[in-house]
Formats: C-alpha cells, sequence, structure tokens
C-alpha cells in the first residue's frame, strides 16, 4: 500500500492571496489530501503540489471576475476553481455545477464546513440545467473538456453579454484557434487570452476569455431557452 503524500505547508503568497478567509483555505487543502483523495476526486500525486498548482491557481481567477456578478462554475468537481473563488470573491453568488453524485456530496460539506453562504451546489449537466438555472453573468471551468466542447455547455447558460473564463494551460493558443468557428456558431462576439496570478503564481495562470453577445449559445440554444422558460411558466402557474 503506498503512502500518503503529505499536504506541504500553506507558502506566504496564500496569506496574501486568502486574507481573512486563509484558516479556511487551509482547511480546504486539508479536505482535499484527505477526503478528496480517498474519494477518489484528486490523484495522490496531486496532493504536494495543492497549492501552487491548484488552489492559488483558481484563485488568481479573481483577477479577471466582474466585481457583484452571478458565476456558474461548470464541471466543478473537487470545487476547482469554484471554492477558491468564493474564498477569495464573498462578492460574488456562484453556482457550482456537477453531475456525479460523490462530488456534489464532498462540495456540500465544504460550502457548510466553511460557512460559504453565497455559494450553491448543484447536482446535473449543463444541458440539463440550461432554462431552470438563471443565466449567469460569467461561466468558469478548469480542465473539463477542449474549449470547443466546453463553449457548447457553458455558453448556453450565460446571460446576454455574459462571458466564460476557462483556465487553461499551454495549449491555450492553440484550443482557441480550433474552436473559432463553434465559438461563432454559439454566439461569441470577443475572445482572448489573458495571464493572472504575477507574483502568486509562477507560471502565471493562463485564462481564456470569450465573450458573447445578445444571443448566448446561438440560434440553437436561444429556441430552447425560450422553451424552457414557458415550461417554466406553466409549471409556476399550475
Amino acid at each position: 500500500m503506498t503512502e500518503a503524500a503529505e499536504l506541504p505547508p500553506a507558502p506566504e503568497q496564500a496569506r496574501e492571496v486568502f486574507g481573512e478567509r486563509f484558516a479556511d483555505a487551509v482547511r480546504y487543502a486539508e479536505l482535499l489530501a484527505e477526503a478528496g483523495v480517498q474519494r477518489g476526486l484528486i490523484g495522490p500525486r496531486e496532493v504536494p503540489r495543492l497549492w501552487e498548482r491548484h488552489l492559488l491557481n483558481c484563485a488568481v481567477l479573481s483577477e479577471a471576475v466582474p466585481e457583484g456578478v452571478t458565476v456558474c462554475d461548470v464541471g466543478s468537481g473537487a470545487g476547482l476553481p469554484g471554492i477558491p473563488l468564493a474564498l477569495v470573491r464573498d462578492d460574488l453568488n456562484i453556482t457550482l455545477l456537477e453531475p456525479l453524485l460523490r462530488r456534489t456530496n464532498f462540495l456540500t460539506e465544504v460550502v457548510e464546513l466553511l460557512g460559504l453562504d453565497h455559494v450553491t451546489v448543484v447536482r446535473g449537466r449543463a444541458e440539463e440545467v440550461m432554462g431552470k438555472l438563471p443565466p449567469v453573468h460569467v461561466v468558469t471551468a478548469r480542465a473539463v473538456a477542449p474549449l470547443d466542447r466546453l463553449a457548447t455547455w457553458g455558453i448556453p447558460l450565460l446571460r446576454p453579454y455574459g462571458e466564460m473564463l476557462a483556465l487553461k494551460g499551454d495549449t491555450a493558443e492553440d484550443e482557441l484557434k480550433a474552436a473559432a468557428t463553434a465559438l461563432s456558431k454559439l454566439g461569441a462576439v470577443e475572445t482572448s487570452i489573458l495571464h493572472v496570478g504575477e507574483g502568486v503564481v509562477d507560471p502565471l495562470s493562463t485564462v481564456v476569455r470569450v465573450e458573447v453577445g445578445e444571443s448566448p449559445g446561438g440560434v440553437r440554444f436561444a429556441a430552447k431557452r425560450a422553451k424552457a422558460a414557458r415550461t417554466g411558466r406553466a409549471r409556476r402557474r399550475r
């Protein structure tokens, strides 16, 4: 039996980034290193690099998120990037969207334990909740799928003129080029690559930003959204 990897102490940057929520960030890191590994939510090899590669890498995404907006973290998994983002930004209203029960159970436990009152956990796939969840200003995601597929799930959840922020690695530029046609069909009007986390993470975190116009998801999803809205109104009248 392989001995469990040990969680290293939090780096000094974590104190600066998480501020008053630093103790909660430490508790979250401990939960990932213990229950997260035991339940198969993260691999044991990730434990030694939880702070730099995961918590801080995700927390600096906050640099790209406007103030006071609604956020949906698609395919939230063990809560990355949604939980670190929630720890540094209590002005946001965040939904953690995840289809697997064992993951949503873990997320619910973390949210309750850390007292994250501005975070809601929803079990489901993005394509299933469209029209059931209110459209959001920002969709976030990390390492869920290639950009074109991720956009198909995430963009339809946006409100008009919202944006998707996807944490990506070295493949960001290539993925953005490959997804150009798909993004256009989904209603994207502007794309860019951001590098965030100066002085906190090295290398910097790479974020693909996709901004949409008045019809997130394009014509196809506009029809689906309208149908879902009509169904919702009919149910409320009953």
